[in-house]
């Protein structure tokens, strides 16, 4: 390989049911469907964490969480590997959302535009922390107000609460956040001199909340049927203490403009999804777009593209919102590799890999090294079909204590082909799926006497698994949480 250009492309927050050709006949992604078929996709692909800085950190250091010793957000980090890139020739930018913290951290990077601000305010009263993004600068120029939890709720409390986080964008188009990264990402490519080799992170901020798509975008998906979750009070009774905590904080506090409620009706879950929906299909516009523009310059003859996201949402499946639990729904994510030269054999793979293998491999498309301590595994060998490839076995999560899931100090979970276990520090209960007979993952068999033995070999090989690596006990204490306006 010769230094290929090597473009990673993340969104915030993206189902892995949302790419149309594998397996989602109602999204409409023809861009993304083209990486799809074209490219090599990972049909299983789980983050090590179910909250942004945790998954982005151990993407960025090729290390799960206990051993970057990054847990949860407000952490601080910052990459490790992006400097061997720029070390090796070259030019690193950043373009959109990367959540180092501090946010505007160079991180490595020889460049970076950062929007990391959608809804959430950004440390404006903290002296040493206040930052305003690339968008924020925007907008302000327009003289336009940004929509927040704040501003949308004192003009509408009544249909904010009803809203669920789902909102039309009401702005100028060009200024919705998706729409602003594509835009930049382009302007940037356009206006590029530099002919070193480049590597390129792009960080979309949605389709994380709020749900928050243009009028047209939304429009195309009015009359879409799109699946729904059936939520029964016996599969909430049996989920463990801390997720109880979970839906009431949710309920009570308004995290990312969505007001949760407990009485959701098939009406409002579809009303959900179709806005989630077509914030994806505004990104996969972008996406378009910027292949385009790679194309115009020559970038993608000789280059390596990579899509994924850095954690899903439940979008009310098991009655939860957004993240913070450990369903598949939450921690399975797409991951796409599209090239025109590199040995990529197209086609989906369905072994298990973890999104953080997204280093290792990058660094290999590279032609550097990769760290001896890298806990992530290059996934060259089953991106090339290499008959000395060794699928993973089993994949891991991991969760602390914050400002948001404040029912446990610490969750793991363990999950293999047929089995999926999820432990709680603080609890005796906890998760267990047959994945075989339930993939849908509602019923919980924690309690069923005659797994009794398999639960305990389980949870036993987890606690191993965490000796091997640094004990979660020793992580930083969080910083800042976001403030929670209670309605």
């Amino acid at each position: 390989m010769s230094r290929p250009n090597i473009i990673l492309i993340m969104t915030d927050q993206q189902r892995a049911d949302t790419i149309g050709a594998l397996g989602a006949p109602w999204m409409q992604t023809p861009h993304l469907d083209r990486l799809a078929t074209e490219g090599a996709s990972f049909t299983e692909c789980f983050v090590t964490s179910p909250v942004c800085v945790g998954a982005r950190a151990s993407l960025f250091t090729g290390k799960y969480p206990h051993g970057c010793q990054v847990f949860s957000n407000f952490q601080p980090w910052q990459p490790t590997w992006v400097s061997s890139l720029a070390d090796h020739g070259y030019h690193c930018v950043n373009i959109g959302k990367m959540h180092i913290n501090p946010y505007d951290a160079p991180g490595g990077f020889h460049q970076r535009l950062i929007m990391e601000n959608k809804d959430r305010p950004m440390f404006l009263e903290e002296r040493d922390r206040a930052i305003y993004d690339e968008w924020d600068k925007a907008l302000h120029a327009r003289k336009l107000v940004k929509p927040s939890r704040y501003n949308r709720h004192a003009a509408d409390p009544e249909g904010y609460k009803r809203a669920l986080g789902a909102f039309a964008w009401d702005l100028d188009t060009d200024m919705h956040p998706d729409n602003f990264i594509g835009d930049t990402v382009c302007w940037w490519l356009e206006d590029r001199k530099n002919e070193d080799p480049l590597f390129l992170q792009i960080g979309f901020p949605g389709p994380h909340p709020p749900y928050d798509p243009t009028p047209d975008a939304l429009a195309a998906y009015a009359d879409v049927d799109i699946p729904i979750p059936t939520i029964t009070e016996a599969e909430l009774s049996a989920q463990p203490a801390a997720q109880h905590t979970l839906r009431d904080n949710m309920v009570e506090f308004n995290f990312d403009s969505i007001a949760w409620r407990r009485d959701l009706s098939p009406a409002d879950l579809l009303r959900l999804r179709r806005h989630y929906a077509a914030n994806v299909s505004m990104i996969d516009h972008q996406v378009g777009r910027i292949m385009a523009a790679l194309d115009a310059r020559g970038y993608l003859d000789n280059a390596l593209v990579i899509f994924t996201s850095d954690h899903a949402d439940a979008l009310g499946e098991h009655g939860h919102i957004q993240k913070w639990t450990m369903y598949d729904s939450v921690v399975r994510v797409p991951l796409l590799f599209w090239s025109k030269n590199l040995q990529i054999k197209p086609g989906s793979r369905d072994e298990l890999v973890q999104m953080f293998d997204v280093a290792p491999t990058i660094l290999e498309a590279a032609g550097l090294p990769i760290p001896a301590d890298f806990e992530a595994r290059t996934l060259w060998g089953a991106l090339s079909e290499r008959a000395d490839h060794q699928p993973r076995d089993a994949v891991y999560a991991e969760l602390a204590r914050d400002h948001i899931q404040t029912g446990s100090e610490f969750i793991l979970m363990r999950r293999d082909r047929r089995w999926k276990i999820v432990i709680y520090l603080d609890d005796t209960a906890g998760e267990l799926y047959d994945l075989q007979a339930d993939p849908s993952e509602v019923h919980n068999l924690w309690h069923a006497e005659e797994l009794r033995t398999l639960r305990d070999e389980l949870a036993a090989s987890c606690h191993q698994w965490l000796e091997r690596g640094a004990l979660f006990a020793n992580r930083r204490p969080s910083r800042s949480p976001q403030r929670a306006m209670k309605i």
